[in-house]
């Protein structure tokens, strides 16, 4: 990889893992549902005007954004809005990856060597970890929030990994139209019409500010750029900058919110950054005989560190 490819991945990384300390002050100005309804109605529009038609069928179009842009984020957000750490939270999330393989065992039938099932029970050693972390610190019903939201993410990559979009900007795009009305919808029954509107109306620069930086710097130009290097490395190359989200994600969180990082969350690092490491790195074992007809498609980042759908 060339520096300018490798200083590119390095960036794209940071801007996602620093998004989880925007998100935080983000929901200081917004109802979690309606921010995340925003962030993807300004990641859609105007983009969706000059990205052209739809690369992949609605099927996964809708698929993807439902799991994807309301189960994930929808979960995501309310779960740090109940109070789970920005810096926590970028950890935890990246046990998607065990969810990922877990799920396409059980869908597509792709069976994890040896190597990647350790991995699988690395990962999970750490998030039980950062459970007991979290579990002397914080509500846990929050951190249960962010392990669903990181299952549907998981449910999302497969559905991404069998649609094959050739064009991932494209595709992330179009995804992004379908959560707009849903978790619009969801935000007037469960944070009510009231609060929705005075939220609106207190808009700042600062909360337009977190609204344009979640929409255009993490989705459009980080999925753009991130699509732009798969083009022209392969996965396992560029899947391993994805590694670094969290350590940005917790330093923003240690520099920005003043979150304090103690011994046991680093220790849950460790073994959950290690164990996705294994699990998203580590070669898949061929598929089985019922689930070899899609074993042509170009394998996309979610086989080694999927990052569609990063906060």
């Amino acid at each position: 990889m060339r520096p300018a490819h490798l200083c590119l991945a390095v960036l794209v990384a940071a801007l996602w893992g620093v998004n989880f300390t925007v998100i935080e002050i983000g929901l200081e100005h917004f109802p979690p549902l309606l921010f995340s309804a925003l962030r993807f109605l300004v990641a859609a529009v105007p983009a969706v005007f000059f990205v052209g038609r739809p690369k992949v069928a609605w099927k996964w179009i809708v698929g993807v954004g439902l799991a994807l842009g309301v189960a994930k984020f929808g979960l995501l957000f309310i779960g740090m809005d109940e109070g789970m750490p920005a810096g926590l939270s970028s950890l935890v999330l990246q046990i998607q990856a065990v969810f990922t393989a877990l799920i396409a065992f059980l869908v597509l039938g792709e069976r994890p060597t040896r190597l990647r099932a350790l991995g699988m029970a690395v990962a999970l050693g750490g998030v039980a970890l950062a459970a007991v972390d979290e579990g002397t610190a914080g509500p846990l019903g929050a951190f249960a929030l962010v392990i669903g939201a990181a299952v549907c993410w998981g449910v999302s990559n497969v559905l991404t990994r069998r649609a094959a979009p050739p064009d991932s900007l494209n595709f992330m795009v179009w995804v992004s139209t379908v959560p707009v009305l849903p978790l619009l919808g969801l935000s007037l029954l469960r944070e009510g019409p009231s609060r929705d509107l005075d939220a609106l109306r207190a808009l700042d620069w600062q909360g337009a500010g977190v609204i344009l930086y979640v929409a255009w710097i993490t989705t459009v130009f980080g999925f753009g750029a991130w699509g732009w290097l798969l083009r022209r490395h392969p996965a396992s190359t560029v899947a391993p900058f994805s590694l670094l989200v969290p350590v940005f994600g917790m330093s923003a969180a240690a520099l920005f919110l003043h979150e304090s990082v103690p011994p046991l969350r680093w220790g849950a690092a460790t073994l959950l950054v290690g164990g996705v490491a294994l699990t998203s790195l580590a070669p898949a074992r061929a598929r089985s005989a019922d689930t070899r007809t899609t074993a042509a498609q170009p394998e996309p980042a979610g086989a080694a560190g999927e990052t569609v759908g990063q906060a």
